[in-house]
């Protein structure tokens, strides 16, 4: 697994989200093995292509300890990104699989999960110190990719932009002041592709976009 920790990662038992902490912990007594605690990012720093989720999910990330990794979610994502030449090596949902990435890097507005999948406002913005010092500390960032409205907040005010000038659509690419590019996706979540909200054609087309970016970078 290609990984490099970033600036303010925390740590296993990170204390700034009481709800959190409090629904980790209960999590660790029946699931001893699981990794319950912050999930880090998977990719290199010197990425060009930068992911933002949402947050682990309970049976997903929280379980592997990567994110993606473990539920309906990373099987589209992983696919795309093998797909695009993004990712090498075949995804098999756990996080020694030896699958890496290729010039991208994943990571989440909030590393620990939340119960029902549905964090705070006062916990998004906790943990948007680490969105933004992963940010800053990626020299060769040229884009960031937001799976979902709270991704592209997040990113939003990790930059310090106002929301109301970027709206979140999916399929549209912002150009953020400094030269960074914000695409914005659907999350592609087994609700989003079950209800016809994403398709893996939408998904697809967004990658294709993000490619032509790149290679123009």
């Amino acid at each position: 697994m290609n990984e490099s920790p970033s600036p303010g990662t925390p740590g296993r038992d990170c204390p700034l989200c009481p709800r959190l902490v409090a629904f980790r912990v209960a999590q660790r007594a029946p699931q001893p093995a699981w990794h319950n605690a912050p999930v880090p990012s998977f990719g290199e720093l010197n990425a060009r292509l930068l992911i933002v989720g949402l947050a682990p999910g309970l049976k997903g990330a929280n379980r592997t300890g990567r994110p993606f990794t473990g539920d309906y979610a990373g099987v589209l994502l992983y696919g795309t990104l093998t797909k695009f030449g993004l990712a090498h090596g075949e995804y098999a949902e756990r996080a020694d699989d030896g699958l890496t990435l290729v010039d991208c890097r994943i990571t989440n507005a909030v590393r620990c999960v939340p119960p029902a999948n549905k964090p705070e406002t006062a916990e998004i913005r906790s943990c948007g110190q680490y969105l933004a010092a992963e940010i800053a500390a990626m020299p060769r960032l040229v884009a960031i990719l937001a799976l979902g409205q709270i991704a592209h907040q997040a990113v939003l005010a990790a930059r310090a932009h106002k929301r109301a000038r970027y709206p979140f659509v999916h399929g549209v690419v912002h150009e953020l002041p400094g030269g960074l590019i914000l695409a914005d996706s659907y999350h592609c979540s087994r609700y989003n592709t079950n209800t016809r909200q994403l398709t893996q054609p939408m998904f697809e087309a967004v990658f294709i976009e993000l490619k032509h970016r790149l290679a123009l970078s």
